[in-house]
């Protein structure tokens, strides 16, 4: 059986301000990295927010084996309120502060059933299905926001091809 292939599936912020949500998949295994909406642009009248399209990781929940968060910032957390009501067991991952921000727009939309918020501390590691998630500190406009890392590189490691005679 040939080794499965890394796929990295950006739902929304690349190319645009906003929005940010990627996948990533390996095998089985299928990992959110943010979760954000974007503000309207000034001809988009009648729209309160935008999100970004998540029928993919509605289509393939049963591989979804967590989602971690880089920060607090409504373009990385704030459709968290329109994924979590679908989903049922999913833990989600972040930073101390990020955790906070979270737990606020779970309690003010009343999403408690289910949702398992989960404190990562930068350096530490945990295990979500193909992939060993480890968060690093950055330097952004908002405190303790993060990098993320797949350490153990599992999902991420090609075997490199070898060098062809000239």
């Amino acid at each position: 059986m040939p080794k499965p292939r890394l796929k990295v599936i950006p739902l929304g912020g690349l190319g645009e301000i906003g929005k940010n949500m990627m996948v990533v998949e390996y095998g089985d295994d299928l990992l959110v990295i943010d979760c954000g909406l974007m503000f309207p642009e000034e001809e988009m009248l009648g729209i309160d927010l935008v999100i970004p399209d998540m029928s993919y990781v509605m289509e393939n929940v049963d591989k979804l084996r967590g989602i971690v968060i880089t920060h607090g910032h409504e373009d990385h957390i704030g459709a968290l309120p329109y994924l979590l009501p679908q989903i049922e067991d999913v833990p989600v991952y972040s930073s101390r502060l990020t955790n906070g921000l979270i737990k606020v727009k779970v309690k003010e939309r009343r999403l408690n059933n289910g949702i398992t918020l989960n404190i990562l501390e930068y350096g530490e590691q945990v295990q979500l299905g193909a992939f060993t998630v480890e968060l690093f500190p950055v330097c952004h406009s908002i405190p303790d926001a993060a990098g993320v890392i797949d350490v153990k590189g599992q999902a991420c490691t090609q075997r490199p091809a070898t060098p062809s005679a000239v």
